[in-house]
């Protein structure tokens, strides 16, 4: 049920952090990987570490932001392994920190453009091929962010909660061919992306505390659970959107 050997899984933002985590360990699983990510020589890193290890794997360079960029990854992809059978969703950004008063517009546009509309670019680009191939997976990468009020990251969890939005009219308008739609809501993970809410003791201290772990997590933590949803184990589940948080969002401090 969890095999996923020669499936063609096309990762954004895969060079570090959870999309590169979700990439080794499909490899690993025997699975096909494409990395993406702005910089073509990180990409190209995280592939030949990934071929050292008898894994399979092809780079291809990307701006989430522009769309010529994501439609010739998605035909890069297509050209050399025939079609995409798990398409992750996991490139953002966040350029601000503060309250949702004091964010310029330009901001605005980039966390909604980067963080939103290129996975719906993305959906479109890909999903009719995979209806044709007889059904696939898509996996979102959202936040808890997304399930509550921010008070720094606002715009961040605004963008992650429309990507739960957009995850459930993916799966109901897709499901009839074959096509399961689902979130990943991950807490706060140790990796570049959210350095600023691990680096510091302080910082980190109080959301330890309010983890039921009382960790915080590790990319693979988020990896396994993105094998999970692009595998037949996960068959009949679309969606959704899978906390994976260390019991972040179900502690109630006293």
């Amino acid at each position: 049920m969890f095999d996923i050997r020669d499936k063609v899984f096309l990762i954004t933002g895969s060079s570090r952090g959870i999309g590169r985590a979700i990439a080794e360990r499909a490899a690993e699983a025997g699975a096909r990987v494409v990395i993406s990510s702005r910089k073509q020589d990180a990409c190209d890193a995280v592939a030949e570490g990934i071929r050292a290890n008898g894994g399979q794997a092809i780079s291809q360079a990307a701006n989430v932001g522009r769309k010529e960029d994501l439609q010739a990854l998605v035909d890069r992809t297509v050209a050399e392994w025939g079609g995409v059978d798990a398409l992750v969703c996991n490139a953002a950004v966040n350029p601000h920190y503060g309250p949702l008063e004091t964010i310029q517009d330009g901001a605005w546009d980039k966390i909604m453009n980067a963080n939103v509309r290129s996975n719906l670019w993305l959906a479109n680009m890909v999903m009719p091929g995979m209806a044709e191939r007889g059904g696939g997976s898509v996996i979102i990468l959202s936040s808890v962010a997304g399930l509550r009020g921010c008070e720094g990251i606002g715009a961040y969890g605004i963008s992650k909660a429309a990507d739960i939005g957009l995850t459930k009219t993916l799966a109901v308008q897709w499901g009839p061919r074959n096509l399961r739609v689902n979130a990943i809501c991950p807490g706060v993970i140790k990796t570049d992306f959210a350095q600023a809410l691990w680096d510091n003791p302080e910082i980190a201290e109080p959301s330890i505390r309010a983890t039921a772990l009382k960790r915080l997590g590790e990319p693979d933590d988020i990896a396994g659970v993105a094998l999970f949803l692009a595998s037949p184990a996960a068959r009949y589940v679309t969606g959704a959107s899978i906390v994976a948080d260390g019991g972040m969002t179900v502690t109630i401090p006293m």
